[in-house]
């Protein structure tokens, strides 16, 4: 089997993902995926796209992820081998659609607005 390579995005997080036949073996950035992503939740995230596949420990994971803060880089990757796995049997789809790992998330952060706080917050208003 040849490298898959699959892109997910969530905010401002890009993730590229090469999914290949192997032990299992996860690398985000270079690093081990527990020392990337140290709390249980976000490991999770990324277990659970294969998890609901039933392809546990079948293929390598190779990451390179870049922008977003920790948790937009999880749900990135996540999308990304979602992504890769039903690019290898279409048969995967079934199972990960319904929970929604295909869809990519299209909330961003909202703008700051001139004459305002921030996005949505005033400044204070004063009649007298």
């Amino acid at each position: 089997m040849e490298v898959v390579h699959t892109i997910g995005r969530r905010k401002k997080a890009i993730a590229r993902v090469y999914l290949s036949e192997g032990n299992g073996a996860v690398t985000v950035n270079g690093r081990d995926v527990k020392d990337y992503f140290t709390t249980a939740t976000l490991q999770y995230k990324l277990e659970q796209a294969q998890a609901l596949a039933g392809v546990e420990g079948q293929y390598d994971i190779r990451v390179n992820v870049d922008g977003g803060g920790i948790t937009g880089q999880a749900e990135a990757i996540r999308l990304g081998i979602s992504r890769a796995l039903v690019q290898i049997n279409p048969d995967h789809r079934v199972a990960l659609k319904p929970e929604g790992l295909l869809t990519r998330d299209p909330r961003m952060v909202e703008r700051k607005k001139p004459g305002q706080k921030k996005a949505r917050k005033k400044f204070q208003f004063s009649k007298r």
